[in-house]
């Protein structure tokens, strides 16, 4: 049995005070459901079997490039991490797995797997880190990593990865996310082309040491580092590099990465139309690349996203499986208390996806009816699935309201009272 970071009775002792009020909504629900002539429970097992990773690193408090601002009881290390990321998926039941990053990550592989098993936790797709410099590494990736016009120092960031790969194959990973961001500041600095087929040939030899098991994700970011120009800059490019590198290589979508009002949904459609979709990193962007908590901007476009996926899902789409992970960052939040609330907010769009009627909608968008077919959407979108939410964390031992649970556990205080305090005045996100 896993080693639970909160009390199990003071779990049961919350659901206890919720229990009521949630059998009375879900019955509600399961009769309007019945109306429409949707199974509740067919839904809320799917809800059940449905998870998404979280990162290592959000358990940790970010910031913005001007300044980080440390709250209490801050990990200090991996295996502090994992403690946090083991309370997220005891109150909600949707996070098994753990996506690491090297080298803030790296520890002796037999230890993170030993600590993993004791918490009953997975560990999700290895990130590997060449956007800044570790201590002692002989070259800097000030000028780009995998793209870089030094041979040695992409020969370095190659190695780097290669190194992910054989602490993932320790540990039970599968995937490799590749994020780079080379790219130059001035026009002129950088030649397009070379630092393209740069980037292609570095990456090239890193898909050449994949396990056959595995999959190596590529990442697409607009602008940041690189303001002028970004090597890996958007979706057409991340399909190029997917398609030249072979069958083991997918576009990972992240939601923070793309413009402002750019169609995400359909950069998913056509994404799992050529078989290329690797999976995600959800967050929400007001502005840029914010990485916010899933959902609290744009959460209509959250559900719209599971829309694409449930429709491919629904038709059989061939070997489709795409990865879930959440990528966040959080400046004035418990980090905690915020991959609670995306994870549900996940859930929450896949249950509202899963409650489309699809036989309406495709007889809406043959007819070329533009409001119902919207309004089909809007009212899948527009119904409160809540109690089913809460109802699959509490068949699953998890909390009826996660976040009220984990407050009521004092957790960030005893944390806070053994891990000693975070220094402040550095800059950066992580």
């Amino acid at each position: 049995m896993a080693e639970l970071r909160i009390a199990a009775d003071l779990v049961v002792a919350e659901n206890d005070k919720r229990a009521a009020a949630l059998k009375s909504d879900y019955e509600a629900l399961g009769a309007n459901f019945a109306r429409r002539g949707i199974d509740i429970e067919a839904v809320t097992r799917k809800v059940e079997d449905f998870f998404v990773a979280v990162p290592s690193w959000g358990v940790g408090t970010g910031g913005t490039r001007f300044a980080r601002f440390p709250g209490t009881g801050e990990p200090r290390g991996i295996f502090d991490k994992l403690d946090d990321c083991a309370v997220i998926n005891q109150l909600t039941r949707a996070t098994p797995n753990v996506s690491l990053h090297i080298p803030w990550d790296k520890a002796d592989a037999k230890e993170l797997r030993a600590k993993g098993n004791a918490l009953g936790l997975g560990f999700d797709a290895m990130n590997s880190n060449t956007f800044s410099d570790a201590p002692g590494q002989t070259h800097s990736y000030k000028y780009g990593s995998l793209s870089h016009t030094d041979a040695a120092t992409r020969a370095q960031a190659v190695e780097h990865n290669l190194e992910c790969i054989e602490i993932g194959k320790a540990i039970g990973s599968k995937a490799l996310t590749v994020w780079v961001g080379d790219g130059s500041n001035f026009p002129g600095q950088s030649h397009f082309t070379k630092a393209f087929e740069r980037y292609l040939a570095s990456m090239a030899d890193i898909y050449e040491a994949l396990p056959d098991d595995w999959k190596i994700f590529t990442e697409h970011k607009m602008y940041e580092p690189a303001f002028y120009s970004t090597v890996v800059q958007d979706w057409g490019t991340n399909y190029l590099i997917a398609q030249t590198l072979g069958p083991k290589a997918f576009c990972l979508v992240d939601l923070g990465h793309h413009a402002p009002n750019t169609n995400i949904e359909m950069i998913v459609a056509r994404l799992i139309q050529f078989g290329k979709l690797g999976g995600f990193h959800f967050n929400d962007s007001k502005y840029g690349d914010d990485d916010l908590d899933a959902g609290v901007i744009e959460p209509y476009r959250l559900f719209l996203v599971f829309n694409e996926l449930l429709d491919a899902e629904q038709r059989g789409v061939n070997d489709f499986n795409p990865a879930h992970m959440i990528d966040q960052s959080h400046n004035v939040t418990d980090p905690i208390e915020s991959l609670i609330n995306s994870a549900n907010e996940i859930r929450r769009a896949y249950a509202q996806a899963l409650i489309v009627d699809r036989k309406a909608l495709s007889g809406y968008q043959d007819e070329n009816d533009a409001m119902m077919a919207s309004e089909t959407l809007k009212r899948a979108y527009r119904t409160d699935v809540e109690p089913i939410l809460a109802e699959a964390r509490r068949r699953a031992n998890g909390a009826i309201d996660p976040i009220a649970a984990y407050r009521a556990s004092g957790y960030r205080k005893k944390v806070a009272a053994e891990r000693p305090a975070s220094a402040a005045g550095g800059g950066g996100i992580v």
